[in-house]
This record gives structure tokens, C-alpha cells and sequence, in this order.
């Protein structure tokens, strides 16, 4: 870290370190981000019936949102790399949330999908310049605390949409639309919030320092493909997510058509695997801090979240489903994030972090593409959901022998 960059990070006020403050608001960052993906997942039926869709075309909603979602994450980071962070971030999060809002207006299943695919365009420019931004901001021994604490605004922000979609549209028996709305507003507010909160060094101030110090390396997007540990957790996170989307977008309407549950019981049910996912996130990533090694907790975490997936489908039995998703959470992509992200930050060079970051989640994002509509697909040809989750499981497997090739490095602790 620069010296410029260490006077921003560590500056004091109001008596709260300013990195607490950085984990805090990108942790209700990710919160409303993950609450929107999830209001929908309880009320795929209804749409299913409004719209008259097929099981590939529920799917179609989610991968053309992240499709769009995606897109951005390379061209966000080097932007944010090039002219600024927060001037990438803040106004992506909020037209993430307008078009939250407006996703509750559509008439028709073509201006639906308009309008999540500009919500993924929000979306899109959050992953990189935020990973970056916390990574600069939150000190070396506290750097995969840090992410996992972030990180857990996704399981908070998946069990509360999951959670206030199926009250509100299933046992009040209001519109779908109504989730869409109740978020529209704090979600703009968390933009401003993290534009006021956030401080980053003005790019000219960062530039003249960098003139009177050393010349500024400028960081290829080839140069990262040729670090072994980061092509292998590019891999490994790309295997993960698609299991973790396959879950997140499936789950509900799997417990409602293949399990027979119904009303708040879906969203309490879903929500499992967020909450069983906070308390394994914090304790491994602290581990992961302590020993300062990354690779073999890794190796320990992705053979249970292979479990977990297969137990929730091959034994019909309730005490399995409910205690299989609260092992995933976990042990499941939740708590290997906070993992892969710092094997990244641990070795891309600090002047590229925007883009590596953004890069990660680019390759991870693609399987969030693909994962809900093949789920779909299979459910629509072979009659069952199951298929999906052993499809996910056998993904996992390949991000595990992936994870085998990875050089582990000791962290020296600051």
C-alpha cells in the first residue's frame, strides 16, 4: 500500500477507525444487493402464472440479469482503476436500486427482463471497485475478517428477501410487485451513504504523488492470467458460484413444487443457508487470518459443500433438507468467498487491484449466467430439479482438483 493510501485508511474520526466504518457500509452495500436478487425467488410462480413461462424461462430471468451483471465487471474495474472508484460505484448502486423499483412496474415478461438487466448493469460496477476500495482500506491481519464481515451482508440481504418476499406475497397474499417497491428507497440511500462514507484520494493528488515517488505500473490484464494462484481461484470461484446461484435462484420454488411447503415456510426454509453461512464466514476467515494460509482450508470447505448439496436432494427426508442447506451455508460459497477473494488480494499487484477483483468476478459471475437457465432446462426435460443440484455438486468437484495446483504461500501478518 502506498503511503497516500495508508493516511487515508487509517486517519481517525469520530473515535471509529475508518476501515470499520469501509466494512459497514459495503456491508449494507452487498445487503440491499442481494435482497433484491432474492425478492423474486419466492414469487417465481406467480410470475410463472402472470406471464405463462416455463421452468427455462423463470431461469431466462436471472441469467439475463446476470448477463448484464457480468458485462460490466471488467469494463468497472478499469474504469475505477482509470478515473476512480466512487465515481464508478455510486451511481451504478443507484440505478441499481431505481430500476428496482421500476422491475415492479412491468406489464409485460419482455420489459421485466429490460429492467433486470439494467439492474444487473448497476449491480455490475459494485464487486471490483469495492473489493479494491476495502482492500487498500482494511489492514493485512484483518483482510479476510474484513471481506468475510462485507461478505456477510450477502447472507443477511438473501435471508431478508427471501424471508419479506414470501411474507408478503405469500402468506399476505400481496402483488409480486410490492417487494420491488418496499426496497427502492433504502437502496438509493446506501449509495449516498457509501459516496459520503468512503474517502478515496483524488485521482490528479493520487497522480502527482505517484510522479514525485515512482513511476505508476501499469497493470496488463494478460499479466494476471499468468499468476498460477489467481487462474486457479479464478477456476475454483466460477465452480462455486454456480452451485451458490443454482441454490439461490432454485431453492425456493424447489421447496414449493418437489417438497410441498408453502406460505413464510419457503423463505424460512431458503433462508437457512444465509444464516448458517454468517457464523462459518467469520470464524474460517479468522482462521484463515491467524495462519496466514488460504489453500487448505479451502481444500477442507469444498468436499462438505459437495455433501451438503447432494444430501438436500438424494434423501427425501425434512431433518436432512433442513440440517444439508445449514451446512452449506456453512461451508459453502459464503464462506469460501472471503478465502478466494484474499488469495487475490494476496497476490495481484496493488496498482491493478480494481481489475483483478473485477476480473474474479467477472469468470465467477459467468456461471451465474448459465447456471439458472440449465437448471431450468433440466427440470423442464427430465421432470425433476434434481438433476441441477448433482450438476452443481460435480462442478464443485472440478473447483477442488483445481484447488490442488495452488501454491501456498504464507501471509506475513502487519
Amino acid at each position: 500500500m502506498s503511503q497516500p493510501d495508508a493516511a487515508v485508511a487509517t486517519k481517525p474520526s469520530t473515535g471509529i477507525p475508518y476501515w470499520i466504518k469501509v466494512v459497514a457500509v459495503f456491508f449494507l452495500g452487498w445487503l440491499f444487493m442481494y435482497a433484491d436478487r432474492t425478492i423474486l425467488n419466492p414469487v417465481m410462480g406467480n410470475l410463472q402464472a402472470e406471464f405463462g413461462l416455463s421452468k427455462a424461462d423463470l431461469g431466462l430471468i436471472n441469467s439475463v440479469f446476470f448477463f448484464a451483471y457480468a458485462a460490466m465487471q471488467i469494463p468497472s474495474g478499469m474504469l475505477g482503476d482509470k478515473i476512480g472508484k466512487k465515481l464508478i460505484l455510486v451511481p451504478g448502486f443507484i440505478l441499481f436500486g431505481v430500476f428496482t423499483g421500476i422491475s415492479g412496474l412491468a406489464t409485460t415478461f419482455a420489459v421485466f427482463l429490460i429492467a433486470r438487466a439494467l439492474v444487473g448493469v448497476g449491480e455490475g460496477t459494485y464487486y471490483g471497485p469495492q473489493y479494491a476500495l476495502s482492500s487498500e482500506a482494511v489492514p493485512t491481519k484483518y483482510r479476510t475478517l474484513g471481506t468475510a464481515i462485507i461478505n456477510s451482508g450477502q447472507a443477511f440481504g438473501t435471508a431478508i428477501g427471501l424471508i419479506a418476499a414470501s411474507i408478503i406475497t405469500l402468506e399476505w397474499n400481496m402483488s409480486w410487485r410490492t417487494p420491488f417497491y418496499f426496497f427502492l428507497i433504502p437502496t438509493i440511500i446506501v449509495g449516498f451513504l457509501i459516496w459520503w462514507i468512503v474517502k478515496e484520494e483524488p485521482k490528479k493528488k493520487a497522480e502527482d504523488s505517484a510522479e514525485n515517488a515512482a513511476p505508476a505500473r501499469k497493470v496488463k490484464l494478460s499479466e494476471l492470467f499468468k499468476n498460477r494462484n489467481l487462474v486457479v481461484t479464478y477456476i475454483t470461484v466460477f465452480c462455486s458460484l454456480y452451485g451458490f446461484f443454482m441454490i439461490l435462484t432454485w431453492l425456493p420454488f424447489y421447496l414449493q413444487t418437489e417438497r410441498g411447503m408453502q406460505g413464510s415456510e419457503v423463505g424460512f426454509i431458503s433462508s437457512l443457508v444465509a444464516w448458517a453461512s454468517i457464523p462459518g464466514a467469520l470464524v474460517i476467515s479468522r482462521i484463515s487470518d491467524k495462519l496466514g494460509k488460504r489453500k487448505i482450508l479451502a481444500l477442507m470447505l469444498i468436499p462438505c459443500a459437495i455433501l451438503s448439496i447432494v444430501l438436500t436432494v438424494y434423501i427425501q427426508n425434512y431433518t436432512v433438507l433442513i440440517l444439508s442447506l445449514i451446512f452449506y451455508g456453512l461451508t459453502g460459497k459464503l464462506a469460501l468467498d472471503p478465502i478466494l477473494v484474499s488469495i487475490v488480494a494476496d497476490n495481484a499487484p496493488k496498482e491493478g487491484y480494481g481489475t483483478a477483483f473485477s476480473l474474479f468476478n467477472f469468470i465467477g459471475m459467468c456461471s451465474s449466467i448459465i447456471a439458472p437457465y440449465i437448471t431450468g432446462y433440466l427440470a423442464d426435460i427430465t421432470g425433476s430439479m434434481a438433476a441441477g443440484f448433482y450438476l452443481a455438486a460435480l462442478l464443485l468437484g472440478v473447483g477442488f482438483i483445481t484447488m490442488l495446483f495452488a501454491k501456498e504461500n504464507k501471509v506475513p501478518q502487519a
